[in-house]
């Protein structure tokens, strides 16, 4: 059966926003999505009495460009101002940041905290095009290729000899080294590591490029300041959904891809349509996956139509998950000593060591015996998740290995919730009593609820090696695959994971060529 001009697999955000681009250039698109809603790895669940718990619990890094390109105002979007940041003391001592202020910090790291936030913000800046471009191969001998990347070191060059010397220096250091050369109070430093690691296999000391990934957030509509849309990640994702309907996007949900249909002739192999998991299949011309690249090439395609280097490399490609979910239903906010109000992002991460040694737990397939985290209350922002007077909790928790040593063991599973449990209990005297209903995610079920493979947040480590004109992994890194008709627009494309829709865009824009 045709079904026009393109097929989209994956209704996560980089999805819609393929899908919608190339709609509004006049193509016939249908998307299709396995579970029964729309937003991938940002859809929400539900937790006994009529409690609704965002996967996403915040907006780092959402392109200013996807809104404008998308009209997302016009659907409905609307983006909050910036939350505070709160460094947790486990005596009521905390650390709070917003914008360019920062208290509870010794008055030197508070006093030297804008110029070195201003400072990251400029370096951010050009890496906005980057971001927001098809990154050649590098080798290539087109004019038109080689002018993106004299483009961008045009733009580093603006930076002023000075402020470029500093990027170049700074853009591979582990986060510890970069933030102890400025600041010397423990949770501020931690907190500072923060948004350069969650979601990743890395740690403060970890030297696989984590300042990149963090500039990679501040191009965000914030500046890499956490956020929530009206109705939370859920209501971008009904913005997006709207904007695709409006293009003319037919989206089936609750319609799960077997494979990708592959036909040969003496040409070569190409991608012509999918095979559902009821039988049906669907034809076009252009299949374009916003599934992780494991997923995409080894599941959908097969192995076999590939050539031996090309697998070997998707094989060592890193994108195991190591951030673990948890969520509970309360009857009633909890109270925090020394905190007054709960409506922003509050990190349970007292020091660098803290952290090193909750991943180093981790590392060597065990979750982490101290975990530490990333704690909102979205009921604060959005009445409609839980009953009236009642709360939900969403923490981001690390670290926990997808392969854990047992495979995730009852016991296991058990040991962990009890340790992030009491953690909270820690902060937060009373949240235990507070809890009707809980839930624990590993990156394992991640993995299986979301079909990710690894159960990653970005699809893949976001590290130097695995970023930019490398990823997932030459030749599939500009969006095109091995296999003519087939693309990828999901967050194993560059620029990477996050909320940004940047990969869905930029594919659309290489695919409309």
């Amino acid at each position: 059966m045709s079904t026009g001009d393109a097929i989209v697999i994956g209704a996560g955000h980089n999805g819609l926003v393929c899908a919608t681009l190339l709609a509004k250039a006049g193509k016939t698109v249908t998307l299709l999505e396995a579970n029964a809603s729309a937003g991938g790895l940002a859809a929400p669940r539900s937790l006994p009495g009529g409690f609704t718990i965002p996967m996403a619990h915040s907006t780092p890094a959402l392109s200013q460009t996807i809104i404008d390109d998308l009209s997302l105002t016009s659907h409905g979007l609307s983006i909050g101002p910036a939350l505070g940041t709160v460094g947790l003391g486990e005596d009521g001592q905390h650390v709070h940041v917003l914008g360019d202020q920062v208290t509870g910090a010794t008055a030197s790291d508070a006093a030297a905290y804008p110029a070195f936030r201003q400072r990251l913000l400029r370096f951010a800046k050009p890496l906005r095009k980057i971001w927001e471009s098809m990154l050649p191969r590098i080798g290539s001998s087109s004019l038109k290729d080689a002018l993106i990347y004299a483009q961008g070191a045009l733009n580093l060059r603006r930076l002023g000899k000075e402020d470029m010397e500093e990027f170049l220096r700074i853009a591979t250091l582990p986060m510890r080294d970069l933030v102890d050369e400025h600041f010397e109070d423990p949770k501020f430093q931690a907190l500072l590591c923060w948004d350069g690691l969650i979601g990743s296999k890395m740690a403060p000391r970890s030297p696989n490029h984590a300042v990149l990934p963090l500039l990679f957030k501040m191009g965000g509509v914030h500046g890499g300041q956490h956020c929530v849309p009206k109705g939370g990640a859920a209501g971008l994702t009904a913005a997006l959904v709207s904007a695709a309907q409006a293009a003319g996007v037919e989206i089936r949900l609750e319609t799960p891809v077997q494979n990708i249909l592959v036909a040969g002739d003496d040409v070569g192999e190409r991608a012509v349509g999918v095979a559902l998991a009821d039988g049906e299949e669907l034809r076009a011309p252009m299949v374009v996956s916003s599934a992780d690249p494991k997923t995409t090439f080894f599941s959908l395609v097969g192995a076999t139509h590939f050539d031996v280097q090309f697998t070997s490399r998707i094989k060592r490609y890193r994108d195991q998950g190591y951030v673990a979910r948890y969520h509970a239903a309360l009857d009633a906010l909890p109270s925090i000593p020394g905190l007054d109000h709960l409506s922003g992002r509050l990190l349970i991460a007292p020091t660098f060591d803290a952290i090193e040694f909750a991943y180093d737990d981790a590392k060597y397939g065990d979750p982490a015996q101290h975990p530490v985290m990333e704690i909102t209350f979205p009921s604060v922002h959005d009445r409609s998740l839980a009953p009236e007077g009642k709360h939900v909790l969403s923490a981001n928790v690390m670290y926990a290995p997808c392969d854990e040593r047992t495979g995730w063991s009852a016991e296991t599973r058990g040991r962990f919730e009890k340790a992030v449990a009491e953690t909270l209990e820690r902060y937060m005297p009373g949240v235990a009593k507070l809890t009707t209903a809980s839930e624990l995610l590993t990156p394992k079920d991640i993995a299986e609820a979301y079909h990710v493979s690894g159960g990653h947040w970005h699809h893949g480590e976001m590290a130097l090696d695995q970023m930019l004109m490398m990823r997932p992994t030459y030749p599939a890194a500009q969006y095109k695959t091995q296999m003519p008709g087939l693309y990828l627009c999901g967050a194993g494309a560059h620029p990477g994971g996050g909320l940004t829709g940047l990969p869905g865009r930029n594919a659309a824009r290489e695919i409309l060529k």
